[in-house]
């Protein structure tokens, strides 16, 4: 293997054929100039891209807002991964207004230099709906509230940044402490998001057709790739790193304990005759988990109808596993106040801003989903301690 020892660009051979790999920033003016350089000058025949289907897709269309379904999400239980995708979009997208640059141009660049050039394009990234459910299930409780508290303080976070910033940030020193940190306060976290895609990218990277291959990847993945690109993965190595995990014993028997637990307490002081108490207990599970529901979709702004169905939702709710009070909250909102056509075209750009997040309709649906629906878990372990020690 032979390899040159530019930061942003690496060029290596591996039985006999030739890799440039190209670490760029995905909100950076000088990686979009670099990879539409790199191709041309390089002439390769295919250019792998760190991009998914899904996130492909969004680069080359950005009105996919307005074919969401919003209703058939929050009904399939997909509103939590839009909430986490948005999150995670809202971070970039903010950075990006400093540099001028939308999230991803350089890939998106990358593989429209391709296409013109009449080059193989090959997207070797993972899709991200996996990769965030790996590292959801493979996460413990804390480190679950950790990461939900990450993604919050990301969207509300304000950093600034410019392309001098960036270009210290492609360094792979200053790359490979922000990881090892990431490592040591989430690692499992970072296994799934860093190490996982690293080796997924690679063996992509290794397997795709030509004698010349040029992979545009985020900076952060470089060392990871450069480090496994000789190995030599098995098929099953590769799609092991695509099963979702089984929840977890606990995750599956928690939803149906608590209520079961609840229930219980009332049964008991139905049959202990003490019907005094069993009114106590009934206003007390109504209260803490009616009005936690209903404060959260009050600050999420949800409409006055919304606000009134999460205190009489929540208290039902709560006690079937099967269903939330975000689900409940989250039709009532959509179907109040539906997300219009310019709500789907400010989407990206709303979300950039905190105020965004309430002014727009679709936005404002997953707050109300979320928050009415923490409210309502914060209220059943409240209401299940007052129980405790009424009976």
């Amino acid at each position: 293997m032979q390899s040159s020892e530019n930061t942003d660009i690496r060029r290596l051979t591996i039985d006999g054929r030739e890799y440039v790999l190209v670490g760029t920033a995905h909100i950076s003016q000088e990686s979009v100039a670099t990879v539409k350089a790199v191709i041309s000058a390089e002439d390769p025949d295919t250019v792998c891209v760190e991009l998914d289907e899904q996130r492909h897709r969004a680069l080359r269309n950005p009105s996919q807002w307005q074919s969401l379904n919003l209703v058939q999400i929050i009904r399939q239980g997909q509103a939590p991964f839009l909430l986490a995708n948005l999150a995670l979009a809202s971070f970039q997208k903010r950075m990006g207004l400093q540099t001028g640059v939308k999230p991803g141009a350089e890939l998106a660049a990358a593989a429209e230099a391709a296409e013109e050039a009449g080059k193989e394009v090959r997207l070797v990234d993972r899709e991200i709906r996996t990769t965030l459910l790996r590292a959801w299930r493979r996460a413990s409780l804390w480190k679950k509230l950790n990461l939900m508290a990450s993604l919050l303080a990301g969207m509300f976070e304000k950093q600034e940044i410019n392309e001098e910033e960036l270009a210290k940030l492609r360094q792979t020193d200053t790359l490979s402490a922000m990881l090892d940190e990431m490592a040591e306060v989430l690692p499992t976290v970072k296994t799934v998001l860093v190490d996982e895609r690293d080796t997924y990218m690679a063996h992509h990277i290794r397997q795709a057709p030509g004698g010349k291959i040029v992979a545009i990847v985020g900076a952060a993945h470089m060392p990871g790739i450069l480090a496994k690109l000789e190995k030599n993965f098995s098929a099953a190595e590769i799609a092991e790193l695509s099963v979702i995990p089984a929840k977890t014993k606990l995750s599956k028997a928690l939803p149906w304990l608590i209520p079961a637990i609840v229930l219980g307490l009332f049964v008991a002081g139905f049959l202990a005759g003490n019907t005094e108490q069993l009114t106590e207990a009934a206003v007390a599970w109504i209260l803490a988990n009616g009005l936690l529901s209903a404060l959260g979709a009050l600050l999420a702004l949800g409409h006055p109808l919304t606000i009134l169905t999460a205190f009489i939702a929540a208290p039902i709710t709560s006690l079937n596993p099967t269903i939330g009070a975000g689900f409940v909250t989250g039709l009532v909102q959509a179907f109040i106040a539906p997300p219009q056509v310019s709500d789907m075209e400010r989407v990206s750009e709303d979300i950039a801003k905190v105020s965004g997040w309430w002014r727009n309709r679709l936005t404002r649906v997953l707050l109300v989903f979320f928050l009415s629906s923490f409210g309502s878990a914060i209220g059943t372990f409240v209401a299940f301690g007052w129980l405790k020690d009424l009976f």
